[in-house]
């Protein structure tokens, strides 16, 4: 938290890459979602996968500018071509005590993307979301306190927690949803071990 006791606030960028001509109901068949997984080093979500992203900065003008250099900074991307068009309602995320706010972005022109810090960060993944809908990659982990999240195994990395939240909700929302069965519950500690990633 911060000196006044409350939230700190931060953004991450949810990029969206891809042609723009997904017919109803369905997203391109080329789209992809940019996804970085947190070096294991870490002090805080070591190992986890999430989206581009931090605290805010003074100079950053709002959510879209933190998510954009945080993004920069993360993975070298080109900010010029990627156009944000959205900002998702706050989150507070407990463990961290950040309120993270989600910036919808399309990525227009792509750029390359790469590990910029080993540090910080171990990999940088164009995520094809054919596999992200995949119901076969879809499933809930529950955490040894009871918390529940909805999940995603793809690439080799478990996709859960504040980013699985936000990606099954895009999904959702925007009627790309495939019947998955929600009643496939799996211990969170397992399913990260099944990937090689621990808490």
């Amino acid at each position: 938290m911060s000196i006044t006791g409350k939230p700190r606030r931060a953004a991450v960028l949810v990029l969206f890459g891809g042609s723009a001509d997904g017919g109803p109901g369905a997203p391109p068949a080329d789209a992809e979602v940019l996804l970085t997984q947190r070096a294991s080093t870490m002090r805080q979500h070591r190992g986890q996968v999430a989206f581009p992203g931090g605290a805010e900065d003074p100079g950053d003008d709002g959510p879209v500018g933190t998510a954009l250099r945080e993004a920069v900074e993360e993975t070298g991307l080109d900010p010029s071509g990627v156009q944000p068009f959205a900002t998702l309602p706050t989150l507070f995320v407990p463990p961290s005590k950040f309120d993270v706010t989600p910036v919808l972005a399309w990525w227009r022109e792509p750029s390359e993307v790469r590990v910029v810090d080993q540090g910080e960060t171990e990999r940088v993944v164009r995520v094809p979301l054919s596999e992200l809908l995949d119901p076969a990659h879809r499933f809930m982990v529950r955490g040894s306190l009871g918390y529940q999240s909805p999940a995603f195994q793809v690439d080799g990395m478990l996709v859960w927690g504040l980013t699985g939240g936000i990606l099954a909700g895009i999904i959702k929302t925007a009627g790309w949803e495939r019947d998955w069965d929600r009643g496939d519950v799996r211990d969170l500690e397992s399913s990260l071990a099944a990937v090689g990633m621990t808490l």
